[in-house]
């Protein structure tokens, strides 16, 4: 699987019917039910599903942007600097290899650990695993924001022999002597005042994400800048014609594309009903899904909403295994663009409401 490969031209995506505006909203007036496009353009509508995602804000790091240009320096969450930690990482001969989590919001929170446990797996099969002191350093105060699946990634770490470093927050990259700045966090993941400085050979920066600059300065956003949604029908709290879908939005649940497709048929269910004069009623449930990838063939298949465990099948899905792995390198690439991307997939519940059926008998 290459970069190319997970790359499909948008006008080949555009659902038919729908009439493309190949520009970005500047400004919202959802007063006047319109919206500001950055040529000029303002265009009028009555009911508006918002989908502006997150936004990357290596911004917010000092130095991270400059550093991102410079060797030992990467991030899988840039497509311009992803296959350049492939090829740090198979030069790598000894160090610190570092691996960070942000003090914010981010799009798919496993990410910079399966970042580090493949590297991990790639620099055994090099022989110079023993020459690398890895580190995964995140801002929470355990190694993922989910219990029932720490116990297990704990596990994994201390197998690997991975450095976790909690309450850890990337401030700042110093590239002339290849030092990663941290801020320690308190209970309450706040700075302390107190900094901890570590050289690295290899640095993997997970940006801080924020949303996107015209919502965060909109009547849509709440104080954090996050589109304010009721948490079940999605519908905005201040405007009922409108509605949220996926990570530009308030709710508590994960920002992953598994939460996607959930919203999806809330949202469907929902705006055809307000359409029609009658109130939301559908709810989303908060599901959320993570295949954490701790090898280059095992995987912990999470599934989970800030409430409940949500697993589909009736396996151990906090124990690694080659099935998820199988799933994840080849049935989601194809969930994911013939099905979620064209509207044909609206998440696992049903799959899942039979496999408990199964577990009953």
């Amino acid at each position: 699987m290459t970069l190319d490969s997970n790359r499909k031209k948008q006008v080949n995506l555009i659902p038919k019917g729908a009439t493309w505006i190949q520009d970005k909203v500047e400004t919202f007036n959802p007063s006047q039910n319109t919206v500001v496009l950055r040529g000029g353009e303002e265009i009028s509508y009555e009911y508006m599903v918002i989908a502006m995602g997150i936004h990357l804000r290596f911004d917010m790091i000092k130095g991270a942007v400059e550093a991102l240009e410079t060797p030992g320096v990467c991030s899988n969450y840039s497509p311009f600097h992803v296959q350049k930690h492939y090829q740090e990482v198979m030069n790598f001969q000894k160090g610190n290899a570092i691996y960070t989590f942000p003090n914010t919001p981010i799009k798919c929170a496993g990410a910079p650990q399966k970042a580090c446990y493949i590297t991990d797996s790639i620099l055994r099969q090099r022989g110079v695993r023993d020459k690398a002191h890895m580190i995964y350093a995140t801002s929470l105060s355990k190694i993922f924001g989910v219990d029932h699946y720490v116990k297990a990634l704990e596990k994994v770490a201390q197998e690997k022999t991975i450095e976790v470093k909690t309450k850890r927050n990337l401030i700042e990259v110093v590239t002339n002597n290849k030092k990663a700045i941290f801020e320690l966090l308190g209970d309450d993941s706040k700075p302390t005042g107190v900094t901890e400085e570590i050289e690295f050979s290899l640095l993997h920066i997970s940006p801080p994400c924020t949303a996107p600059e015209p919502l965060r300065s909109s009547h849509f956003a709440d104080k954090t800048g996050f589109m304010d949604v009721d948490p079940q029908t999605l519908q905005s709290k201040n405007y009922p014609n409108v509605f949220g879908v996926g990570d530009c939005m308030n709710t508590p649940n994960a920002k992953t594309a598994a939460s996607v497709s959930t919203h999806l048929k809330t949202v469907d269910t929902n705006l055809t009903q307000v359409m029609q004069g009658a109130r939301p009623f559908m709810k989303y449930d908060g599901y959320a899904s993570c295949p954490l990838v701790v090898s280059t063939n095992r995987v912990i298949l999470a599934e989970f909403s800030p409430n409940e465990i949500l697993e589909t099948t009736p396996l151990n899905q906090s124990k690694p295994s080659y099935w998820a792995f199988l799933m994840k390198r080849y049935i989601l690439p194809v969930l994911y663009w013939k099905g979620l991307i064209k509207g044909h997939w609206n998440g696992p519940s049903t799959i899942r409401n039979f496999s408990r059926l199964l577990k009953t008998k």
